[in-house]
């Protein structure tokens, strides 16, 4: 199955460059990867990866080669990104463009790689950034929320610092961190924050894409943090309010009408179960990893 007319696909993409060494030195793009991913089923429809010959092969220093293990030799006999710019811009344009560090990193790459050449860069219908995403979300349970960081976390092997294995490890990534992926927040990008390659930003979900608008408000949850009960693995018992039961009820039936209409057959569980709490305060037994579940809504919320 490849890419449907609509675009409706989603594109996690990434960018490997050389490294500047010296102030004012430009990024030269050294391979490209991306992979278009179903909303639905969150399968991969499409792949296309390549590596990029810089126009000046002297960008590509002993530190950049450390970083991502791509040397002179080994991109003397790749296209030029003139030469993938029909390619990279029929992927691109006009989706959902996801990716790790995407809004402070890859996504400058692109437009400066496009601009160099002189043509119109490639404009995406939304934005998912998953290194703010989840910082927002999930914390710093993972420390400095680095790819490499997560993967090992999650325990998905070493990252390889090459474009397509990166974008399906992101796509891992966020699967494994659905659960953090229901509460709302201000999804502005801010712009004051510095370029760099791991930086964080309070972007999740860029201007362009519909976020969480009309699904959620923060005043509807009124729980600024949940009392604990009790906890082991994957499930807590906490004290919960009767609006974040209806909120989390509301998400349950979305989610079950989206994994049923994937042609799902896994057995249902639950998000939350209701028990009698302590002194008339109800309690709730949430599960920590919602997989696809979870996925599904931001998915559905974003592409809407």
């Amino acid at each position: 199955m490849g890419p449907t007319q609509d675009r409706s696909e989603i594109a996690f993409f990434d960018v490997e460059t050389t490294v500047p060494t010296r102030p004012g030195q430009r990024f030269a793009i050294l391979e490209f990867g991306a992979i278009l991913v179903c909303p639905k089923k969150l399968e991969e429809l499409h792949n296309y990866s390549t590596l990029v010959r810089p126009a000046d092969p002297e960008l590509i220093s002993s530190l950049s080669v450390r970083c991502n293990g791509i040397t002179p030799d080994a991109v003397v006999s790749s296209p030029t990104f003139a030469d993938i710019a029909d390619t990279v811009f029929d992927i691109l344009h006009g989706r959902i463009w996801a990716g790790h560090n995407i809004l402070r990193f890859d996504c400058a790459r692109i437009r400066e790689a496009f601009a160099e050449i002189g043509r119109p860069a490639p404009e995406p219908k939304g934005t998912i950034d998953s290194l703010a995403l989840l910082t927002q979300r999930f914390g710093r349970r993972a420390g400095d929320m680095k790819m490499a960081s997560l993967a090992t976390y999650f325990g998905l092997g070493q990252q390889t610092h090459r474009s397509l294995d990166d974008v399906r490890m992101n796509l891992e990534v966020l699967k494994y961190c659905a659960t953090v992926l229901f509460l709302p927040d201000d999804t502005m990008e801010d712009k004051s924050a510095p370029e760099s390659r791991e930086m964080c930003s309070t972007a999740s979900v860029s201007e362009g894409s519909s976020g969480y608008a009309g699904f959620m408000e923060p005043d509807e949850l009124c729980c600024s943090r949940l009392k604990i009960r009790f906890g082991i693995s994957t499930n807590f018992v906490v004290d919960i309010s009767q609006s974040l039961c209806t909120v989390l009820d509301a998400c349950e039936v979305i989610v079950r009408k989206l994994v049923e209409d994937s042609g799902s057959s896994s057995e249902w569980r639950h998000v939350v179960t209701r028990k009698g709490g302590f002194f008339n305060h109800p309690t709730a037994r949430l599960h920590k990893n919602l997989g696809y579940r979870g996925m599904f809504i931001l998915i559905s919320l974003v592409a809407s």
